[in-house]
């Protein structure tokens, strides 16, 4: 996956920024999906992984002590602005940024079509992703071992099998459902797993 995912990862942070634009105040202090992170707290870290290089995000983890909840809890303290309009000018500021943390490049798909439902869902705003960027978000979160973020561990037990897209990786019993839908259970999303099926859905839980 090359650099033509930078086009798909900014469509995805403007339709992110739109949806953002257009919340009361009140709404950033909701709850996400990403447990024990408010919509402001997830806005704050796309931020700082937009705004991330690799020697970077390599020094913030050395002070971190490589413990990559103390990184978060960090990055996500120095971009919150004091007002959700702060925050949001940053995000604006920094989307169209071409930066990245070590790793596949599509792991900035991953970063944004995850963290975008989970501003999206708690809120009931329904965003229709473009089906390639979530299908290549999968596949790389799939690939990758839990060390890098992905389910690479999950996808040895069970066998995704995508509904709409030309899509199936893993072995084991299958868990059907959207593209998007598998892609939020294997990032640890519960609220995604009434939309599955299949003898597999059992290992997701």
């Amino acid at each position: 996956m090359g650099s033509d995912v930078w086009p798909l990862v900014h469509a995805e942070r403007a339709a992110l920024i739109e949806d953002l634009a257009l919340l009361e105040d009140a709404q950033w202090d909701a709850p996400s999906l990403c447990e024990g992170w408010t919509v402001h707290d997830v806005a704050a870290h796309l931020v700082d992984t937009a705004r991330a290089t690799r020697l970077g995000f390599l020094l913030s983890m050395v002070r971190a002590r490589f413990d990559f909840d103390r990184q978060n809890a960090r990055g996500i303290a120095r971009e919150r602005g004091a007002t959700p309009r702060e925050t949001l000018a940053r995000l604006r500021a920094a989307a169209p940024r071409t930066s990245t943390p070590p790793g596949p490049l599509g792991t900035r798909l991953v970063e944004e079509v995850v963290h975008g439902e989970d501003i999206r869902r708690p809120l009931g705003i329904e965003h229709a992703y473009d089906p390639e960027a979530v299908a290549r978000a999968l596949r790389t979160h799939l690939e990758l071992g839990a060390s890098m973020g992905g389910a690479k561990e999950l996808a040895a037990r069970v066998r995704f099998t995508a509904t709409d897209a030309d899509l199936a990786i893993g072995e084991g019993p299958e868990v059907r459902g959207s593209a998007l839908a598998l892609l939020l259970a294997a990032s640890g999303r519960k609220a995604a797993l009434s939309e599955l099926d299949g003898p597999g859905t059992a290992e997701l839980g």
